[in-house]
């Protein structure tokens, strides 16, 4: 295809003199493209509602979220990815990200892994995919064969796909059961999609993720009760959110904590249910992971 009638390959006319322009003009300029990111993606939430919904039912049914893409678009889908088990507790093999090129293409750029639909059919075929999984292709441009190979191989097996591009009438948009089009125009620097097709990206992903996990019970209120607490930082957020969560004392918080083997998800049911760590665990599990159900029950 003609790529320079992409909307992300032309010339961004506000920055035609960018090599010219005063430093604090130039970051200014760069702002105010950023800007246009958050709104174009808006023109996309009922597409990324169907996608959590679909991700969701994989999650539910044992399957698994799997981020494909190449280059910048592949290194934010790995970066969510990996972000998922400490935030939510959840299993590393449940959110998957496959990058073109391999995990070693995240820190060096292997150049033309992208054009290779079959690497993507070996990528899926490696973790085992099966019609429980869906399938995310990431593509700014919307049109990365790799991408397409492996939204094409997953629809052959039977998974639920979703594209993301940054561009309308994508060509990725046509091998997806769900399409997630977010045309956040020319770049600041053409054609450098790590710029606003990138952050597109991002906030797609956090949105895909995040709802994801609130419907998975990961979540109560606004709190990560299934974070893993592996550092300082975290033991003491996990203190403040079982105190925030009950109303107790950060004492009282501390104690639930330690006979729940720091998981602030089961001290907040213990507490809430003024129950033992047993109980809560068995509430926990009758109420699928629900902090709510499994409190009130």
């Amino acid at each position: 295809m003609d790529l320079s009638t992409l909307g992300t390959e032309t010339r961004n006319r506000r920055t035609a003199e960018l090599d010219r322009m005063p430093v604090t003009e130039l970051l200014a300029t760069m702002n105010d493209e950023d800007q246009t990111v958050a709104l174009a993606v808006r023109t996309a939430l009922p597409q990324i509602a169907d996608a959590v919904e679909k991700i969701t039912a994989s999650l539910r049914a044992g399957g698994r979220l799997v981020y494909l893409g190449a280059g910048t678009s592949g290194r934010i889908g790995l970066l969510d990815a990996v972000e998922c088990p400490p935030t939510f507790g959840i299993s590393p093999d449940r959110v998957v990200g496959l990058l073109s090129g391999g995990p070693g293409a995240f820190v060096l750029a292997v150049e033309g892994a992208e054009d290779n639909p079959g690497l993507a059919v070996s990528d899926l075929d490696a973790i085992g995919l099966t019609a429980h999984d869906t399938v995310v292709g990431l593509a700014a441009s919307g049109r990365t064969p790799y991408v397409v190979g492996g939204l094409e191989h997953a629809r052959a097996i039977g998974a639920a796909t979703v594209s993301v591009a940054c561009n309308s009438d994508a060509v990725i948009s046509r091998h997806a059961d769900v399409a997630i089009e977010v045309p956040t125009g020319p770049e600041v620097l053409t054609g450098s999609t790590r710029l606003k097709g990138g952050t597109a990206e991002k906030l797609v992903c956090n949105m895909l993720s995040t709802a994801t996990m609130v419907q998975l019970g990961k979540v109560y209120g606004n709190l990560m009760v299934d974070l893993r607490a592996t550092n300082e930082k975290l033991v003491d957020r996990a203190r403040r959110m079982v105190a925030q969560a009950t109303g107790t004392d950060l004492d009282a918080a501390a104690d639930a904590l330690q006979e729940a083997d720091g998981h602030a998800k089961t001290a907040i049911v213990m507490l809430l249910a003024d129950c033992s760590r047993t109980e809560a665990a068995a509430r926990l599990e009758a109420a699928h992971d629900d902090v709510r159900a499994a409190a009130a029950a």
